[in-house]
């Protein structure tokens, strides 16, 4: 796996963290994120924990930007409440992430050490849930036959 060098959108940074401390209040929503839609436009939302699995603000963020009528983002980053700082999507946000946005880059990293990665390079040889859809393998395979 070839490793690139992406440039650290710090405005996004800053947009996750501005959220993290003004609307992170109490156990229910600690983490932030932002994302950059591929048109410029910044989305934000916070998790919505609960105890029976509710949704990371990665997640949350997926919905808000459909809602917005965004269906293509570049970059996202997460941020934790009480300036934990960045911090790395967990391993369901990763997959789902990936199933989204398959060419999403992602900002990691701690303090000064921040960098930009592919979704694909967190996620080494992933499971791709499009390319295991039985119907369109049939369908693929229906016309090659042809």
């Amino acid at each position: 796996m070839t490793t690139h060098v992406h440039p650290v959108d710090h405005e996004l940074i800053q947009a996750a963290a501005h959220v993290a401390r003004t609307r992170c209040r109490g156990d229910n929503h600690t983490m932030a994120a932002a994302a950059r839609a591929r048109d410029g436009r910044i989305v934000t939302a916070v998790n919505a924990y609960h105890f029976t699995g509710g949704p990371c603000a990665e997640l949350v963020v997926i919905g808000t930007a459909a809602a917005q009528g965004i269906y293509e983002l570049d970059t996202m980053v997460a941020v934790g409440d009480r300036d934990r700082g960045v911090v790395p999507p967990c391993g369901r946000c990763r997959q789902a992430l990936l199933d989204y946005f398959p060419a999403l880059k992602v900002i990691v990293g701690e303090g000064d050490h921040v960098r930009t990665v592919a979704v694909t390079e967190l996620l080494p040889e992933s499971y791709v849930w499009a390319d295991h859809q039985l119907d369109e393998l049939d369908e693929l395979d229906e016309l090659d036959a042809e």
